[in-house]
């Protein structure tokens, strides 16, 4: 055990040292700095006819995407602004449009909203980029209002601000520069703000905008020393639809990438926020900023400076922004379409299985039923994202995955037994799973029951969904492994297999960068407690499912702690949150996933999955003769520790509603997941012959049988 823990901690240390070595790096080369901000522009505004000032930067730059994501679904210019300005995802509380006017006042200027903004939730750290300048005993310039309110101290003060370029005197003067160019956004704004529509201008006027911004970027190009690090980047959506945005970093020592026939390519540019190699956050540009002009950043800033990656086209920048808008865009549909068939589903069962017919369908279509969700994390290893007829590209490749799941499942050497096929469904879940969590989650990136950068909930690790998945598996799977080890007389072992393969899916779940799952490991360790306690021949109360809440809770902190010792480049956003927890503003993040658990409570794509299939589960238990010819008592009774997983896995579902922001989304996947097994191993199990000595003894007027009423509670 000991020689397990010094390996461990050395890990961690080497893990660790290069973050370190690269923060120091980083903060030691100070230099000349110009953040210019484009809100609205997307990688496909780049045209070297329309815009041959950005085409030719981009092919001397770092190019990545942006995800703009502020506090709301959309950030309008003034909270893109505002979150460059406070180095945290900050906003003014309302549907809004361009940053407010500064006040000049002599070769600068005050922006008098800073004052107000730092009494709000969701402002109070506006400021922060212009305070860290002026305590490093450097000046600010700004061109434009956003740049005032990019570069703007704790009173609002700018040291030199020009409303347009070439109104500011000297470019020379000061190290940190901001420009804000809205050209490409203010013809979409309606009464002062973002307009209800996806898409207000015609394509030529958006071009003709593009050039009017590119004229601008060009001016500004031409003005800056020579010696300027520039860091340009979208910093704002333009409609009702979020986007990607463009980020563009040319600094010394970029190499130079062959680019194919109407595109540009360059070094990728990532963050350690994303923990993605062509993707950053719009709070990682203060701290780039501030890193590039040899500033430390300020404790309070939540962003990572970017960092170059492997070598990117635009076509593929693109690509992304297309393939996360298009999920994004289906999600609502494609959760409305599964909840319909799962409710259907279970209709027609209850219709077949009380007239003893096609039980062999119900029980295929059970699998199939259960294979749906893992397939839309399979389905990226496919180049949808590439076909012309995107949509239904998709659709289809989600279909076909799903059927091929199932009929591996069903066609398998184990499908003999009755416990093979769902046991066969578990482990798909839990390697597809696993492996997507040990190689980067590229599997859940842009998947329908995954996670968008587009969105921006979440950018990496195990999301909420997936946890539901991953838990539900685990358990399942574990209780057919204990159900073998049980007949086999190996109870002890059985328990201990189930810890085990608990305690490992825990800490995939929770480890920094890898499942980075708060409430995920709180979830978890309760079902995991539940289900080794049925299979040992224990009782669960309320009271013990708390108390295993509580230990999850205690595991996760301790997470978190270590990941909070990491160098600051390092920490995930579970370190993160113990220091917002230690300097007081963990609040608006709290208020924030509250909002969005209770939001989840009743939707109406979640519910019907989570009522229909609990609604079938317990009638089918307590009127089994009435509701399913008896075969879920049937699973029970032919497998007893198949009920001890599913309780597990129930158990798992209902804290996880409480404790993530998704809410209903964990139990109503952990139900998807868990009935539609239960239900396969039942209808063979009934369908065997010689039933009634395989199911125990006899069965009573109801359809149980002597050892199903003995193990009820």
């Amino acid at each position: 055990m000991v020689r397990w823990v010094l390996l461990l901690v050395a890990a961690a240390v080497w893990w660790s040292a290069p973050a370190a070595a690269a923060v120091a790096e980083d903060t030691s080369a100070g230099g000349r700095v110009a953040f210019i901000g484009v809100p609205g522009l997307l990688w496909d505004d780049l045209d070297p006819r329309d815009t041959p000032r950005l085409w030719q930067l981009a092919g001397q730059s770092g190019l990545g995407n942006i995800s703009v994501k502020a506090v709301g679904t959309l950030a309008c210019p003034y909270d893109g602004w505002l979150s460059v300005a406070s180095g945290v995802r900050a906003a003014v509380g309302r549907r809004c449009g361009l940053p407010p006017e500064p006040a000049v006042r002599g070769q600068g200027a005050v922006v008098p909203e800073v004052r107000d903004l730092l009494g709000t939730r969701d402002g109070a750290h506006a400021g922060t980029l212009g305070a860290a300048v002026h305590a490093a005993g450097q000046c600010t310039a700004a061109v434009g209002r956003g740049a005032a309110l990019a570069l703007a101290d704790k009173e609002g003060k700018v040291d030199l601000y020009a409303t347009e370029p070439g109104k500011l005197a000297d470019w020379s003067r000061c190290r940190v520069t901001a420009v804000d160019v809205d050209e490409l956004v203010t013809p979409y704004l309606k009464d002062g703000r973002l307009p209800q529509e996806a898409e207000a201008l015609s394509p030529e006027q958006r071009r003709e905008r593009a050039r009017q911004a590119d004229a601008e970027i060009g001016d500004v190009l031409d003005r800056l020393p020579a010696d300027t690090e520039i860091i340009l980047a979208g910093v704002g959506d333009h409609g009702s639809v979020p986007h990607l945005r463009a980020a563009i970093w040319k600094r010394p020592g970029i190499p130079k990438v062959t680019a194919g026939e109407g595109e540009v390519a360059g070094p990728s540019i990532g963050s350690n926020s994303s923990r993605r190699d062509d993707l950053t956050l719009l709070i990682d540009t203060t701290p780039t900023i501030l890193t590039a002009a040899g500033i430390a950043p300020p404790p309070e800033v939540i962003g990572l400076p970017w960092r170059l990656g492997g070598p990117i086209t635009s076509t593929e920048l693109v690509r992304d922004d297309v393939a996360g808008t298009t999920v994004r865009g289906m999600t609502g549909y494609f959760f409305t379409a599964f909840a319909t068939i799962t409710v259907a589903f279970y209709a027609l069962s209850y219709f077949l299985l009380t007239r003893r017919r096609r039980l062999g369908f119900v029980g295929a279509a059970a699998i199939v039923m259960a294979c749906a969700p893992v397939s839309t994390y399979v389905v990226n290893l496919l180049p949808w994202d590439r076909s012309p007829y995107i949509v239904v590209t998709l659709i289809g490749a989600v279909l076909a995955v799903t059927a091929l799941l199932a009929a591996i499942a069903l066609l398998g050497p184990w499908r003999r037994d009755p416990l093979g096929p769902p046991a066969a469904v578990a482990v798909i879940n839990a390697t597809v799973l696993v492996a997507d969590l040990l190689t980067g989650t590229t599997l859940q990136f842009n998947a329908l029951m995954g996670y968008t950068a587009v969105v921006g909930g979440r950018f990496y690790g195990l999301a909420n969904i997936p946890f539901a998945l991953l838990a539900t598996s685990v358990l399942m799977g574990a209780a057919v492994a204990a159900e073998h080890l049980v007949r086999a007389g190996h109870r002890r072992r059985a328990v201990a297999v189930v810890a085990a393969l608990g305690v490992v899916g825990t800490l995939l779940a929770g480890w920094p960068g890898v499942g980075s799952d708060f409430g995920g490991v709180i979830a978890f360790a309760p079902g995991i407690a539940v289900t080794a306690l049925l299979i040992a021949g224990q009782r669960v109360s309320l009271l013990k499912v708390a108390g295993f809440s509580v230990l999850g809770g205690v595991a996760v902190m301790a997470i978190a702690v270590f990941d909070y010792l990491r160098p600051p480049d390092s920490q995930t956003h579970l370190g993160r949150f113990v220091g917002q927890v230690l300097d007081g503003t963990f609040m608006p993040v709290i208020g924030r996933k509250l909002g969005a658990m209770l939001h989840t409570m009743l939707s109406p794509n979640l519910m019907p999955i989570v009522l229909a299939g609990l609604v079938f589960l317990v009638f089918a238990v307590l009127r089994p003769a009435q509701v399913s010819a008896g075969v879920v008592p049937a699973a029970f009774a032919r497998a007893p520790m198949l009920r001890a997983g599913l309780i597990g896995a129930l158990v798992s579902g209902v804290v996880g509603m409480l404790v993530n922001d998704s809410g209903t989304a964990v139990l109503s996947m952990a139900v998807a997941l868990a009935v539609p097994l239960v239900l396969h191993a039942g209808v063979r199990s009934s369908g065997s012959p010689g039933q009634e000595e395989l199911l125990g003894g006899p069965v009573d007027e109801r359809g149980r049988h002597d050892d199903v009423l003995a193990g009820e509670t």
